[in-house]
Protein backbone atom coordinates (compact mmCIF):
# COMPACT_ATOMS: atom_id res chain seq x y z
CA UNK A 1 0.00 0.00 0.00
CA UNK A 2 1.19 3.35 -0.82
CA UNK A 3 -0.40 5.26 1.23
CA UNK A 4 0.15 3.39 4.53
CA UNK A 5 1.76 6.04 5.81
CA UNK A 6 -1.58 7.86 6.04
CA UNK A 7 -2.55 5.47 8.95
CA UNK A 8 0.18 5.78 11.26
CA UNK A 9 -1.29 7.90 13.70
CA UNK A 10 -4.20 5.58 13.59
CA UNK A 11 -2.14 2.31 14.00
CA UNK A 12 -0.31 4.56 17.17
CA UNK A 13 -3.37 5.32 18.72
CA UNK A 14 -4.18 1.47 18.20
CA UNK A 15 -1.06 0.48 20.31
CA UNK A 16 -1.87 2.79 23.08
CA UNK A 17 -5.12 1.46 23.20
CA UNK A 18 -3.79 -2.03 23.32
CA UNK A 19 -1.70 -0.99 26.69
CA UNK A 20 -5.19 -0.70 28.19
CA UNK A 21 -5.69 -4.71 28.60
CA UNK A 22 -4.17 -6.56 31.05
CA UNK A 23 -0.52 -7.76 30.56
CA UNK A 24 -0.89 -10.70 32.13
CA UNK A 25 -3.14 -13.60 30.59
CA UNK A 26 -2.46 -16.10 27.68
CA UNK A 27 -3.98 -13.56 25.56
CA UNK A 28 -2.63 -10.69 23.85
CA UNK A 29 -2.89 -7.26 24.17
CA UNK A 30 -4.73 -5.31 21.19
CA UNK A 31 -6.13 -2.60 20.01
CA UNK A 32 -8.17 -1.01 17.05
CA UNK A 33 -9.81 1.86 15.57
CA UNK A 34 -12.26 2.15 12.83
CA UNK A 35 -11.92 5.18 10.55
CA UNK A 36 -14.39 6.81 7.95
CA UNK A 37 -13.41 7.33 4.17
CA UNK A 38 -11.49 10.46 5.62
CA UNK A 39 -9.49 8.37 8.05
CA UNK A 40 -11.22 9.95 11.32
CA UNK A 41 -11.15 7.77 13.61
CA UNK A 42 -14.92 7.01 14.71
CA UNK A 43 -14.80 4.06 17.04
CA UNK A 44 -12.08 2.89 19.55
CA UNK A 45 -11.48 -0.90 21.07
CA UNK A 46 -9.27 -2.80 23.18
CA UNK A 47 -9.08 -6.93 24.27
CA UNK A 48 -9.75 -6.57 27.84
CA UNK A 49 -8.61 -10.40 28.47
CA UNK A 50 -9.51 -14.08 28.02
CA UNK A 51 -13.40 -14.18 27.28
CA UNK A 52 -13.95 -10.67 26.80
CA UNK A 53 -14.84 -9.60 23.28
CA UNK A 54 -11.50 -8.99 20.69
CA UNK A 55 -10.48 -5.32 19.76
CA UNK A 56 -11.86 -5.15 16.79
CA UNK A 57 -15.65 -6.47 17.87
CA UNK A 58 -15.91 -4.05 20.83
CA UNK A 59 -14.86 -1.29 18.03
CA UNK A 60 -17.30 -2.24 15.63
CA UNK A 61 -19.74 -2.66 18.58
CA UNK A 62 -19.78 1.00 19.07
CA UNK A 63 -21.03 1.59 15.50
CA UNK A 64 -24.51 1.47 14.76
CA UNK A 65 -24.00 1.29 10.98
CA UNK A 66 -20.93 1.35 9.31
CA UNK A 67 -20.33 4.20 6.62
CA UNK A 68 -18.75 2.76 3.23
CA UNK A 69 -15.37 2.76 2.43
CA UNK A 70 -14.41 1.82 6.30
CA UNK A 71 -11.09 0.88 7.47
CA UNK A 72 -9.98 -1.43 10.59
CA UNK A 73 -6.70 -0.16 11.75
CA UNK A 74 -5.66 -3.12 14.50
CA UNK A 75 -2.20 -4.16 16.03
CA UNK A 76 -2.24 -7.58 15.27
CA UNK A 77 -3.55 -9.63 12.41
CA UNK A 78 -7.05 -10.29 12.84
CA UNK A 79 -7.78 -13.96 14.21
CA UNK A 80 -9.29 -16.56 12.70
CA UNK A 81 -10.52 -18.87 14.77
CA UNK A 82 -13.05 -19.96 17.25
CA UNK A 83 -12.10 -19.76 20.63
CA UNK A 84 -13.94 -18.43 24.10
CA UNK A 85 -15.16 -15.97 20.59
CA UNK A 86 -15.76 -16.07 17.56
CA UNK A 87 -13.13 -15.41 14.79
CA UNK A 88 -12.36 -11.68 14.46
CA UNK A 89 -11.76 -11.86 10.53
CA UNK A 90 -15.54 -13.15 10.03
CA UNK A 91 -16.64 -10.08 12.54
CA UNK A 92 -14.94 -7.58 10.11
CA UNK A 93 -16.18 -9.23 6.94
CA UNK A 94 -20.09 -9.07 7.73
CA UNK A 95 -19.57 -5.77 9.60
CA UNK A 96 -18.88 -4.94 5.75
CA UNK A 97 -15.50 -3.44 6.48
CA UNK A 98 -14.05 -2.50 3.61
CA UNK A 99 -9.93 -2.07 4.04
CA UNK A 100 -7.86 -3.61 6.50
CA UNK A 101 -4.62 -2.45 7.79
CA UNK A 102 -2.71 -4.55 10.78
CA UNK A 103 0.40 -4.39 12.46
CA UNK A 104 2.18 -7.26 13.26
CA UNK A 105 1.21 -10.92 11.65
CA UNK A 106 -0.24 -13.90 13.91
CA UNK A 107 2.30 -16.45 14.82
CA UNK A 108 0.27 -18.44 16.57
CA UNK A 109 -0.90 -22.31 15.01
CA UNK A 110 -5.13 -21.80 14.85
CA UNK A 111 -5.48 -18.12 15.37
CA UNK A 112 -3.34 -16.95 12.16
CA UNK A 113 -4.07 -16.35 8.23
CA UNK A 114 -6.94 -14.12 8.92
CA UNK A 115 -5.66 -11.47 6.76
CA UNK A 116 -6.11 -14.57 3.35
CA UNK A 117 -9.72 -14.90 4.94
CA UNK A 118 -10.17 -10.81 4.73
CA UNK A 119 -8.41 -10.87 0.94
CA UNK A 120 -10.63 -14.32 -0.02
CA UNK A 121 -13.96 -12.26 0.98
CA UNK A 122 -12.40 -8.84 -0.90
CA UNK A 123 -10.88 -6.93 1.51
CA UNK A 124 -8.46 -5.05 1.22
CA UNK A 125 -5.70 -5.67 3.69
CA UNK A 126 -2.60 -4.31 4.62
CA UNK A 127 -0.03 -5.91 7.20
CA UNK A 128 3.41 -4.73 8.93
CA UNK A 129 2.73 -1.16 9.75
CA UNK A 130 4.94 -0.32 12.66
CA UNK A 131 4.85 -4.74 12.90
CA UNK A 132 9.08 -4.13 14.73
CA UNK A 133 7.56 -1.82 17.16
CA UNK A 134 4.47 -3.93 18.17
CA UNK A 135 6.02 -6.84 18.95
CA UNK A 136 8.96 -4.80 21.05
CA UNK A 137 5.54 -3.36 22.75
CA UNK A 138 4.17 -7.16 23.15
CA UNK A 139 7.47 -8.96 23.71
CA UNK A 140 5.96 -11.58 26.25
CA UNK A 141 2.97 -12.85 24.10
CA UNK A 142 5.32 -13.00 20.98
CA UNK A 143 8.00 -14.76 22.29
CA UNK A 144 5.74 -17.27 24.26
CA UNK A 145 3.86 -18.05 21.09
CA UNK A 146 7.08 -18.00 19.25
CA UNK A 147 9.23 -20.69 21.30
CA UNK A 148 5.92 -22.55 23.57
CA UNK A 149 7.49 -21.63 26.71
CA UNK A 150 6.78 -17.84 28.80
CA UNK A 151 8.83 -15.27 28.67
CA UNK A 152 11.18 -15.38 31.02
CA UNK A 153 12.16 -12.10 33.50
CA UNK A 154 14.94 -12.85 35.89
CA UNK A 155 15.04 -10.38 39.07
CA UNK A 156 17.64 -9.51 41.88
CA UNK A 157 18.35 -7.19 44.15
CA UNK A 158 22.13 -6.36 44.37
CA UNK A 159 24.72 -4.16 46.30
CA UNK A 160 27.11 -2.46 44.21
CA UNK A 161 29.88 -4.69 44.61
CA UNK A 162 27.29 -7.88 43.36
CA UNK A 163 25.82 -8.74 46.80
CA UNK A 164 22.63 -10.40 47.33
CA UNK A 165 22.80 -10.70 50.77
CA UNK A 166 25.36 -10.51 53.72
CA UNK A 167 27.67 -12.66 55.48
CA UNK A 168 24.56 -13.42 57.99
CA UNK A 169 22.17 -14.63 54.77
CA UNK A 170 20.38 -11.25 55.78
CA UNK A 171 18.71 -9.35 52.61
CA UNK A 172 16.37 -6.87 53.84
CA UNK A 173 16.78 -4.50 52.72
CA UNK A 174 18.66 -4.07 50.19
CA UNK A 175 16.51 -1.74 47.53
CA UNK A 176 15.00 1.33 49.17
CA UNK A 177 10.79 1.54 49.08
CA UNK A 178 11.15 3.13 45.69
CA UNK A 179 12.06 -0.27 44.06
CA UNK A 180 10.06 -2.36 45.93
CA UNK A 181 6.96 -0.47 44.16
CA UNK A 182 8.28 -1.26 41.48
CA UNK A 183 8.25 -4.82 41.89
CA UNK A 184 5.05 -5.19 43.11
CA UNK A 185 4.14 -3.36 40.29
CA UNK A 186 5.39 -5.27 38.07
CA UNK A 187 4.30 -8.44 40.00
CA UNK A 188 0.63 -7.35 38.85
CA UNK A 189 1.64 -7.88 35.20
CA UNK A 190 2.83 -10.98 35.21
CA UNK A 191 1.20 -14.52 35.41
CA UNK A 192 3.96 -16.39 37.70
CA UNK A 193 6.34 -15.69 40.28
CA UNK A 194 9.00 -18.28 40.70
CA UNK A 195 11.40 -19.22 43.48
CA UNK A 196 13.48 -21.48 45.23
CA UNK A 197 12.83 -23.84 48.20
CA UNK A 198 16.06 -22.16 49.77
CA UNK A 199 14.74 -18.35 49.42
CA UNK A 200 10.92 -19.98 50.77
CA UNK A 201 12.84 -20.99 53.73
CA UNK A 202 15.12 -18.47 54.68
CA UNK A 203 13.23 -15.50 53.63
CA UNK A 204 9.28 -16.64 54.22
CA UNK A 205 8.89 -13.94 51.11
CA UNK A 206 4.79 -14.06 50.99
CA UNK A 207 5.15 -12.55 47.18
CA UNK A 208 1.68 -11.01 46.63
CA UNK A 209 1.86 -7.58 44.65
CA UNK A 210 0.75 -4.93 46.52
CA UNK A 211 -0.14 -0.94 46.09
CA UNK A 212 1.99 1.70 47.65
CA UNK A 213 -1.45 2.08 49.97
CA UNK A 214 -0.74 -1.78 51.13
CA UNK A 215 -3.45 -2.74 49.51
CA UNK A 216 -3.51 -5.75 46.95
CA UNK A 217 -3.95 -5.74 43.36
CA UNK A 218 -6.88 -6.97 41.94
CA UNK A 219 -4.43 -9.67 40.06
CA UNK A 220 -2.21 -11.75 42.01
CA UNK A 221 0.38 -14.14 39.94
CA UNK A 222 0.72 -17.90 40.97
CA UNK A 223 3.30 -17.87 43.72
CA UNK A 224 5.31 -21.19 42.59
CA UNK A 225 8.35 -22.92 44.47
CA UNK A 226 10.98 -25.07 42.56
CA UNK A 227 12.94 -27.70 44.83
CA UNK A 228 13.04 -31.03 46.30
CA UNK A 229 13.70 -29.46 50.53
CA UNK A 230 10.70 -29.46 52.39
CA UNK A 231 8.48 -26.62 53.29
CA UNK A 232 6.25 -26.28 56.44
CA UNK A 233 2.94 -25.46 55.93
CA UNK A 234 2.72 -22.14 57.95
CA UNK A 235 4.90 -20.58 55.10
CA UNK A 236 3.41 -17.13 54.32
CA UNK A 237 4.07 -17.90 50.77
CA UNK A 238 1.01 -20.79 51.60
CA UNK A 239 -1.42 -18.20 52.86
CA UNK A 240 -4.82 -17.34 51.20
CA UNK A 241 -3.62 -13.94 49.11
CA UNK A 242 -2.85 -15.87 46.25
CA UNK A 243 -2.59 -19.36 45.20
CA UNK A 244 0.66 -21.43 45.28
CA UNK A 245 2.59 -24.38 43.16
CA UNK A 246 5.53 -26.41 44.47
CA UNK A 247 7.64 -28.22 42.07
CA UNK A 248 9.26 -30.59 44.35
CA UNK A 249 12.12 -30.62 41.51
CA UNK A 250 15.61 -29.45 40.32
CA UNK A 251 14.58 -29.72 36.81
CA UNK A 252 13.26 -26.69 35.54
CA UNK A 253 12.64 -26.99 32.48
CA UNK A 254 9.71 -29.40 32.95
CA UNK A 255 8.44 -26.64 35.36
CA UNK A 256 8.38 -23.91 32.52
CA UNK A 257 6.82 -26.35 30.20
CA UNK A 258 4.48 -27.09 32.75
CA UNK A 259 3.70 -23.15 33.36
CA UNK A 260 3.35 -22.86 29.57
CA UNK A 261 0.82 -26.07 28.93
CA UNK A 262 -1.02 -24.05 31.36
CA UNK A 263 -1.41 -20.73 29.42
CA UNK A 264 1.43 -18.95 31.35
CA UNK A 265 3.21 -16.53 29.11
CA UNK A 266 5.08 -14.40 31.67
CA UNK A 267 7.17 -15.46 34.75
CA UNK A 268 9.05 -13.74 36.95
CA UNK A 269 12.08 -15.78 38.54
CA UNK A 270 12.51 -13.90 41.98
CA UNK A 271 15.78 -16.18 43.54
CA UNK A 272 17.98 -17.08 44.95
CA UNK A 273 21.15 -17.00 43.51
CA UNK A 274 21.18 -20.68 42.65
CA UNK A 275 18.07 -20.96 40.77
CA UNK A 276 18.86 -17.72 38.82
CA UNK A 277 22.18 -19.27 38.26
CA UNK A 278 20.91 -22.09 36.88
CA UNK A 279 18.37 -20.22 34.62
CA UNK A 280 20.96 -18.37 33.20
CA UNK A 281 23.68 -21.19 32.84
CA UNK A 282 20.67 -22.74 30.17
CA UNK A 283 20.16 -19.67 28.49
CA UNK A 284 16.60 -19.77 29.97
CA UNK A 285 16.23 -16.04 30.18
CA UNK A 286 14.22 -12.94 28.21
CA UNK A 287 15.53 -10.08 30.02
CA UNK A 288 17.58 -9.70 33.49
CA UNK A 289 16.01 -6.76 35.79
CA UNK A 290 18.51 -5.75 38.36
CA UNK A 291 17.61 -3.32 41.03
CA UNK A 292 21.16 -2.54 42.61
CA UNK A 293 21.68 -0.38 45.33
CA UNK A 294 24.73 2.23 46.58
CA UNK A 295 25.62 -0.42 49.37
CA UNK A 296 28.55 -2.02 50.27
CA UNK A 297 28.77 -5.80 51.99
CA UNK A 298 31.72 -8.04 50.70
CA UNK A 299 31.55 -11.52 51.35
CA UNK A 300 30.78 -14.51 49.50
CA UNK A 301 27.12 -14.09 48.34
CA UNK A 302 27.02 -13.23 45.02
CA UNK A 303 23.67 -12.74 43.11
CA UNK A 304 25.15 -14.61 40.06
CA UNK A 305 26.54 -17.86 41.17
CA UNK A 306 28.91 -20.39 38.45
CA UNK A 307 27.18 -20.51 35.41
CA UNK A 308 29.62 -22.23 33.73
CA UNK A 309 31.57 -19.41 32.05
CA UNK A 310 35.57 -19.65 32.52
CA UNK A 311 36.92 -17.05 29.73
CA UNK A 312 35.67 -13.65 29.36
CA UNK A 313 35.40 -14.55 25.84
CA UNK A 314 32.90 -16.68 26.55
CA UNK A 315 30.76 -13.90 28.86
CA UNK A 316 27.24 -13.81 28.11
CA UNK A 317 26.42 -10.37 26.23
CA UNK A 318 24.12 -8.56 26.95
CA UNK A 319 22.29 -4.89 26.08
CA UNK A 320 21.23 -2.58 28.21
CA UNK A 321 17.56 -1.75 27.32
CA UNK A 322 16.46 0.48 30.38
CA UNK A 323 18.49 2.12 32.83
CA UNK A 324 16.81 4.60 35.54
CA UNK A 325 16.87 6.12 39.25
CA UNK A 326 14.39 4.78 41.74
CA UNK A 327 14.89 6.30 44.50
CA UNK A 328 18.60 5.98 45.44
CA UNK A 329 18.54 3.02 44.00
CA UNK A 330 19.11 2.15 39.79
CA UNK A 331 17.16 -0.40 37.70
CA UNK A 332 18.58 -1.85 34.97
CA UNK A 333 17.16 -3.94 32.51
CA UNK A 334 18.85 -6.01 29.95
CA UNK A 335 18.49 -8.29 26.87
CA UNK A 336 20.70 -11.15 25.21
CA UNK A 337 22.64 -9.34 22.69
CA UNK A 338 21.15 -9.45 19.63
CA UNK A 339 17.11 -10.31 20.63
CA UNK A 340 15.96 -6.90 20.22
Amino acid sequence: MKDSKAYEPAMRRAMELSLLGPKYGANPQVGAVILDEKLTIIAEGFHNGAGTAHAEVVALEKLETIPANATAVVTLEPCNHQGRTGPCAKALIEAGISRVIFGATDPGDESAHGAKTLEQAGIEVFGGLLQEEIIRQQKPWFTATKFKRPFISLKWAQTLDGRSAASDKTSKWISGSVSRNHVHKLRSEIDAIIVGTSTALLDDPELTARKEDGSLYEHQPLRVVVGESALPGELRIFNELAKTEVFATRDIKSVINDLYDKQFKHVLVEGGAKLISSFIALGLFDEILIYQAPLLVGGTNVAVEDIGITTMQAAIQLEFQEVVQLGEDIFIRAIPRGEN
